[in-house]
């Protein structure tokens, strides 16, 4: 039996109805610490594997992250199908939604995306990530018509992800807050400096600013200057302390610190990840592995490290964990 998760339901006495938690209580709980995306584990037949994804969920959810998103980015939600991923919510909620906001996919053309943004609801996910049309270029009246869409097909809230094929500039962003109160977020993947100090001119604190960009550690600290308060870290899932240690050095704006950490670690772990395309993913699963927790493989069209590069990133991550 599914428990009932206080990021994604809250029992009300309305008339017998279960309302959602309201989209701009979701936002200030995203907005107060680190997020991060959950990897999705697979079997030897590359099968969702239901009993590792729990066991890693409720270890995330242990040293208190902000907000996990499922079936993301760094958890090949690409790969997975439309009952995939719904399976993966509904099994993130059950395991981990009573403790922490759990935040579903919606990916695709505009109506798999707004099918996506009910199941979530119905699944009892806290809100939808908006991810980037598949394949097609779009004009930004396209965006906003497909964003609109989203928003309208749910009462969670929404965070909309700017990058690829989906970059909305400033006006686009604020047309979109103005017209749809339940657009809590931009996830910005683009790192454009100009972009994005227009975009916070414009909109300001109507919406939270998550930092996007792979290994967004690297962008944290002078993002933070452009109103990016937070970012999504694919770290968090193997090396989960140190993450947190940087977000905290990052909010407090100790140069210092946070340039001693990515010296250590971060940028030889991108001289890891850089060497082949996709290993953005891949660094991720083998970072669990080397700590102990059975990453797995990825799915095609992503490839595993090879050997060599797994013992380089285990030699690595011993040299910060206590």
């Amino acid at each position: 039996m599914l428990k009932h998760s206080w990021t994604g339901i809250i029992e009300g006495f309305y008339g017998g109805l279960v309302t959602q938690i309201p989209p701009l209580d979701l936002a200030a709980r995203l907005g107060s610490g680190l997020l991060s995306f959950p990897v999705t584990h697979f079997d030897e037949h590359l099968a969702f594997d239901e009993a590792r994804y729990r066991e890693h969920l409720a270890w995330q959810a242990s040293f208190g992250v902000a907000g996990l998103f499922a079936a993301g980015g760094t958890g090949e939600g690409f790969s997975l199908t439309p009952a995939e991923i719904d399976a993966v919510v509904r099994v993130a909620v059950d395991e981990v939604g009573d403790q922490v906001p759990v935040v579903a996919p919606a990916t695709g053309g505009t109506a798999l995306a707004a099918a996506q943004a009910r199941a979530a609801q119905d699944a009892g996910a806290a809100g939808v990530l908006l991810l980037p049309p598949y394949l097609t270029e779009a004009s930004q009246a396209g965006l906003i018509a497909h964003v609109d869409a989203v928003c309208r097909a749910t009462d969670l809230g929404v965070i909309v992800y700017s990058r690829a094929n989906a970059v909305l500039d400033d006006v686009t962003v604020a047309t979109l807050a103005d017209r749809n109160p339940n657009l809590i977020g931009l996830k910005d993947g683009v790192g454009d400096i100009e972009r994005m100090t227009r975009t916070f001119a414009k909109v300001g604190d109507r919406l939270i600013y998550i930092g996007g960009l792979p290994t967004a550690e690297t962008f944290a600290l002078p993002l933070l200057q452009l109103g990016v308060s937070t970012y999504s870290s694919a770290l968090y899932n193997f090396v989960p302390e140190f993450a947190l240690r940087f977000y905290a050095a990052v909010r407090a704006e100790d140069r210092t610190a946070v340039y001693g950490m990515l010296n250590d670690f971060v940028i030889p772990y991108l001289d890891i990840r850089d060497r082949s395309r996709g290993y953005a993913v891949s660094i991720i699963k083998a970072g669990l592995s080397a700590v102990g927790r059975d990453g797995g493989r990825v799915r095609p069209p992503l490839t595993d490290l090879s050997t060599d590069e797994r013992a380089e990133l285990s030699t690595l991550i011993d040299k910060i964990r206590p």
